[in-house]
C-alpha cells in the first residue's frame, strides 16, 4: 500500500484551544470539550487570537501553493484557506510532514510579516492509502472553497 496523499489541517493562533467546546484533537484522538482547559490555555496567550482578514484568503492561498510547489516539488490536489484554518493535500514526496508544514506556514508569515504568531503550534494529518480516501478529502476541501463562493479549485498550481 503505497501513500497517494496527505491531508493537513491547521488553525490560526488561538482559534482551537484544548479543551474546546467543538473537541479538540490530542495525539490524534478527539477529545471532550474541557471548558477549564480551554480557560487556561487561553489565559497563557501571549497574543490576541488571529484571524486572517477575508479579501487575503485567495493571496495567502497563493503563498502556501507557490512555496510548496516551488520549493518542495511537491503536487497540491486541494487546497483552502478560510480565516482561522486552511486544509491542505499534498501528494507524496521524500518531505516530512513537518517540512511541509514549515514551508506552508514561513510562506504566510513571510509574506504578511504580521510581527506576531499567526498559527497554531501544530496541526493534523491525514494519509490517503487509497483512491476513495483521496478522492473524499478533495472534494471535503474543494466543498469549503465552493461555499466561500468560489472555484472549487481557485488556483493554478493544484493539480489532479
Amino acid at each position: 500500500m503505497s501513500l497517494l496523499g496527505t491531508m493537513f489541517t491547521t488553525t490560526t493562533y488561538g482559534t482551537w484551544l484544548r479543551g474546546d467546546r467543538r473537541g479538540w484533537i490530542d495525539d490524534g484522538r478527539l477529545m471532550p470539550p474541557n471548558p477549564a482547559l480551554e480557560d487556561a490555555d487561553r489565559a497563557r496567550l501571549k497574543h490576541p487570537m488571529y484571524l486572517f482578514p477575508p479579501d487575503e484568503l485567495l493571496q495567502v492561498g497563493t503563498m502556501i501553493g507557490n512555496s510548496i510547489t516551488s520549493r518542495l516539488g511537491l503536487p497540491i490536489y486541494a487546497l483552502t484557506v478560510q480565516t482561522w484554518h486552511i486544509h491542505l493535500l499534498t501528494g507524496p514526496g521524500p518531505h516530512t510532514p513537518a517540512d511541509i508544514m514549515k514551508c506552508a506556514e514561513e510562506a504566510v508569515r513571510y509574506g504578511l510579516k504580521p510581527g506576531r504568531p499567526i498559527w497554531t503550534a501544530d496541526y493534523d494529518k491525514r494519509y490517503c492509502f487509497d483512491e476513495t480516501a483521496l478522492h473524499n478529502r478533495i472534494n471535503y476541501i474543494e466543498r469549503h472553497n465552493l461555499a466561500a463562493g468560489w472555484p472549487a479549485q481557485p488556483w493554478p498550481f493544484l493539480t489532479r
